[in-house]
């Protein structure tokens, strides 16, 4: 039932038929007419075929998809869950065609941008789609001292809010409540997606969930520390130049484990490359690295630690070290100096170069992890009421360690009493040769939403994921995503560049 209260009521006696089931039809601007709890309808207007442009520019993957889409009711809002809350978003409602569901995406990093290019290949495939600002505007963190409210709409109000919100606006423009819910996000959105799982099971039947920084306090201390060390330790500090080095040094060793030479690492955990290998034999030179940058080397590769061995965070794996350069800089990554600057320190003059992995990560766990992490492995209330989590993780990630996925999704099976307990409802891609949430040499372009769709509307969970790669606008490779621990094994004839000439399987 809807909660909307309508100024004019002649509009429910329209109808229009979408996917061949009969909904009643509020017109676009009716919507404007309508007051939504715990917020504003500020506008609702038809956009016709082609003419949508968005303020951020082009859509998923580099193609401007707008000039494409078909005609959409246009919907925004204002979320207000407390006193201090400015949510904003949008819900895009196909005039024609509507499949029956809503997908909601997430975002990245502080940006408050919507996920518009995202909103726009759903909306073309007939869903009814919607994105929010996380309840600030622009991207940094600097909007949290003073604003405990807006920091919980970002950790994890806003994703709720909206969802509950965008069903309100669906029911009512079409008379039926969506009969299917989807979430998806990478990076932040990852996070986003966990802390749905953990917090409201009840908000989506399938999630989609890449990339997640999720572990957010022990994350953006890792990555700070990177910056850290090489400052205070300049003779540690590995030149890009020297980093591409490595990186086909390691491909060099590693390479044809899988049984294929392709530039990429299906298994990286099949590599045993030691960057001493490298090492220089006498005087420092582009091609090889110095005794303390091995040791720096293997301690991003081994993983973080405090002073007494404990685990802070997983290493990253072989096959990312191309791009390590972004966070072991003078300068720290801006979203991790910023998520303990303004988050775990509240102090806009916090100097990074501070950092104490002991003390600090210990004080951020104790004051802000509970809000902004989502690590709980006890997600059975999402499992009990069927929901299906379909997650991924690049594996040449360099921001956020693959090993939090594989190790989370390790900590679901045990609770559940094993891995075959939860397949048919959780399945991890491990996605060979990906960056972080695309990019890279791996076959790195892919679409999840049809994929989790047929999950929950089947129940049978996706044996593998089509992906494809491009080089110089081209598709050049294609490749099947493996469920976890599988990966794409070649089938010993045909091109290896053709999905075709691969399977899923355990390779020994």
């Amino acid at each position: 039932m809807s909660r909307f209260r309508w100024i004019s009521l002649f509009a429910f006696g329209v109808f229009v038929a979408a996917q061949g089931v009969a909904y009643a039809a509020v017109s676009c601007d009716k919507l404007a007419s309508a007051t939504i709890k715990g917020g504003t309808i500020t506008s609702a207007q038809v956009v016709a075929a082609g003419q949508f442009t968005a303020p951020q520019g082009g859509g998923p993957e580099g193609r401007d998809i707008y000039a494409k889409l078909p005609a959409f009711c246009r919907v925004a809002a204002t979320l207000k869950p407390s006193a201090d809350s400015d949510i904003r978003i949008e819900v895009w409602l196909p005039e024609a065609g509507w499949n029956g569901k809503l997908t909601e995406f997430g975002n990245g990093g502080f940006g408050s941008n919507l996920s518009f290019g995202n909103m726009a290949q759903a909306l073309m495939q007939g869903y009814a789609s919607t994105s929010s600002n996380t309840g600030h505007e622009g991207g940094s963190a600097s909007f949290v001292p003073d604003h405990p409210e807006k920091l919980i709409d970002w950790a994890y109000r806003a994703v709720h809010e909206n969802a509950v919100a965008a069903k309100e606006i669906v029911d009512a423009r079409y008379g039926s409540a969506a009969k299917r819910a989807y979430f998806q996000g990478c990076s932040t959105g990852g996070r986003q997606a966990y802390g749905e799982l953990q917090r409201f099971p009840a908000d989506f039947d399938g999630i989609v969930a890449g990339d997640p920084g999720k572990n957010l306090t022990h994350q953006t201390a890792a990555q700070t520390w990177m910056s850290v060390e090489v400052t205070k330790y300049p003779d540690e500090f590995i030149t890009p130049e020297k980093y591409a080095m490595m990186h086909k040094a390691v491909i060099a060793a590693c390479d044809e484990i899988d049984g294929v030479k392709d530039g990429v690492l299906e298994n990286p955990y099949a590599c045993k490359f030691d960057p001493a290998t490298i090492q220089c034999k006498g005087a420092d030179s582009a091609d090889c690295l110095t005794a303390p940058q091995v040791a720096f080397a293997r301690k991003v590769g081994a993983g973080f630690t405090d002073s007494t061995g404990k685990k802070i965070f997983g290493g990253l794996a072989p096959g990312s070290e191309g791009a390590w350069g972004g966070l072991a800089s003078q300068k720290p990554m801006g979203y991790a100096m910023e998520s303990y600057r303004y988050i775990v320190m509240k102090n806009p003059s916090w100097d990074p170069m501070t950092l104490d992995l002991d003390k600090d990560i210990a004080y951020a766990d104790k004051t802000v992890a509970s809000l902004v992490n989502n690590n709980d492995p006890n997600i059975k209330p999402f499992l009990a009421r069927g929901g299906k989590l379909l997650a991924y993780h690049g594996w040449a990630d360099p921001g956020i360690s693959p090993h939090n996925s594989i190790d989370y999704y390790n900590e679901v099976a045990k609770l559940n009493g094993g891995v075959a307990k939860i397949d048919n409802q959780y399945r991890l891609f491990m996605i060979p040769g990906m960056a972080h949430c695309g990019g890279g040499d791996g076959t790195s372009i892919f679409d999840m939403i049809p994929a989790i769709d047929a999950w929950v509307e089947s129940g049978k969970p996706p044996a593998s994921i089509p992906a494809s790669r491009t080089r110089n606008g081209q598709v050049d490779r294609t490749r099947p995503l493996c469920p976890y621990p599988q990966q794409a094994v070649y089938k010993g004839t045909g091109s290896t560049d053709e999905a075709a000439n691969f399977s899923c399987a355990v390779k020994k």
